[in-house]
């Protein structure tokens, strides 16, 4: 197996095989991230992906599982996916699904009927960094997309058959948007009607761009207590049409939460309330990107 550069993945991957069908991100401009800093972004020919399969056929009985990296593989064409997962297919019949990075560009670029055909070929779960569901925030973070086109992008999705996994970061808008960023991101959970949704909390990495502003005092992290009154709000505001899985239990969460909404929405409200009135958070030094 050939890997470029430092690799990543959804922490439901854990134990999927990862193969990168492309290197970096496309877009990598996001202002918090730092991800793919080390390498230059780039589409692996076909024919190197297929031969990183077939090594991991002969090495490994079991593949449950396969997650294609890097950063946005869905940027791929249409048909250069099709032949990847047509190849997965072939090679670990007993592979349970595929899945991949994507940015909402990236679906929204794809045509209905593309989306269903990748989901006829395999291609399971798409995990999209939304990170907010405000424009002011996401434009301070060049992430790209409005609000507007991320609900659009999951919409597309969960209609095509192909899982939307969702992903936000509490404090991302700092103090002085934290309404309108909690507010935002409910909205997206409850017009998008994803099957997943995730919240991360914010840390920065000194090779993230935004870090600057960490240092020169134009942005401050969030308290604790500020990010439990902030994940309030988008709870209280949060409502799903249908079941949308929820975690909140990531490394760099202050309070673990896991539950199904709406259905546990009172639960995880609870659990939060609960733990502001005891000042129960887990420390800084054990939170890890």
């Amino acid at each position: 197996m050939r890997y470029e550069g430092s690799v990543y993945r959804p922490p439901s991957e854990a134990y999927s095989l990862i193969v990168q069908a492309t290197i970096g991100c496309s877009h990598d401009r996001c202002r918090f991230c730092s991800m793919y800093k080390d390498k230059q972004f780039r589409a692996r020919p076909v024919e190197e992906v297929v031969a990183d399969l077939r090594e991991a056929r002969s090495a490994y009985r079991n593949i449950g599982r396969v997650f294609l990296a890097d950063g946005n593989a869905l940027v791929l064409g249409t048909d250069k996916l099709l032949a990847l997962l047509a190849e997965v297919r072939a090679l670990f019949p007993e592979c349970e699904r595929v899945s991949i990075y994507g940015t909402p560009q990236d679906v929204l670029r794809k045509a209905p009927d593309e989306l269903r055909a990748l989901a006829g070929a395999g291609l399971a779960i798409v995990y999209i960094g939304a990170e907010s569901g405000d424009d002011e925030v996401l434009r301070r973070i060049d992430k790209g997309a409005t609000a507007d086109e991320i609900i659009q992008a999951i919409r597309k999705l969960e209609d095509s058959g192909i899982a939307a996994s969702v992903t936000f970061i509490s404090g991302l808008g700092g103090a002085e948007l934290s309404e309108q960023h909690a507010v935002g991101c409910a909205r997206v959970i409850t017009e998008s009607r994803p099957s997943y949704a995730a919240l991360l909390t914010l840390l920065l990495d000194p090779g993230a761009p935004m870090y600057e502003d960490l240092r020169n005092g134009s942005f401050e992290f969030m308290a604790p207590e500020e990010i439990a009154k902030e994940t309030l709000l988008l709870l209280a505001h949060a409502r799903p049409e249908k079941d949308c899985v929820f975690r909140s239990n990531h490394a760099s969460n202050y309070v673990p939460l896991k539950g199904t909404l709406p259905r546990d929405k009172d639960r995880l409200i609870q659990t939060l309330e609960a733990a502001l009135a005891a000042g129960a958070f887990k420390s800084d030094h054990f939170r890890l990107l």
